[in-house]
């Protein structure tokens, strides 16, 4: 008797865009672990994470339905990509909202605690740091963007980086080394001070 069970993703991707929704099953149970691990290891929230796990397999049988799955044998990557593209979602709209909820501790932009006993107009000028860093990293190019978010809103490490960029250690390095330079050039040339005096 044929099983589903012993084929590989891309078949079992092809069989379900073809109708077979006991292939989507097989493949959601095969990867769930990876995944919601994945998930929780960067939000730190047991509900959180299963919202946005339910969120990412939506995606994919959207994507799968609109066939914008291109066959590349790295299934898992893709749905891991589509998860990480809805946390830095979820962390952009937590920003906007003032700051990012991570079970106990507010964070600011590069995970520090520093500004914890400021007075108000140090908050005013610190907010204002903030939002022309945010500014700036956005005048970046794609790849340079993604690593500081992955990074520094992330605290991820430049391993886990390259695995979900699906780079060498040393382009993720050098991704994050350009976006410093350009970061500086970009300071340099808006001549700001982002720093409190």
């Amino acid at each position: 008797m044929f099983r589903l069970n012993s084929l590989n993703d891309n078949e079992l991707v092809q069989r379900f865009i073809k109708g077979d929704q006991e292939a989507l099953e097989i493949l959601i149970v095969r990867h769930k672990s990876r995944v919601f691990s994945y998930i929780l290891l960067i939000v730190k929230n047991q509900e959180l994470a299963e919202d946005i796990f339910q969120e990412t397999f939506i995606k994919v049988i959207r994507s799968l339905k609109r066939e914008k799955y291109i066959e590349n044998g790295k299934f898992v990557s893709w749905v891991l990509r589509i998860s990480h593209n809805l946390i830095i979602d979820h962390f952009r709209k937590e920003k906007l909202k003032g700051t990012i909820s991570n079970d106990s501790t507010d964070v600011d932009i590069f995970n520090s605690q520093r500004f914890s006993e400021d007075t108000i107009e140090d908050k005013m000028v610190t907010s204002q740091i903030l939002l022309e860093v945010k500014n700036l990293i956005g005048e970046l190019p794609e790849d340079q963007q993604q690593v500081i978010q992955m990074r520094h809103y992330m605290g991820l490490s430049f391993k886990e980086i390259a695995e979900q960029t699906d780079v060498s250690i040393n382009t993720a390095l050098g991704r994050m080394r350009y976006a410093l330079i350009n970061l500086r050039k970009l300071i340099d040339e808006k001549n700001l001070t982002l720093t409190k005096i």
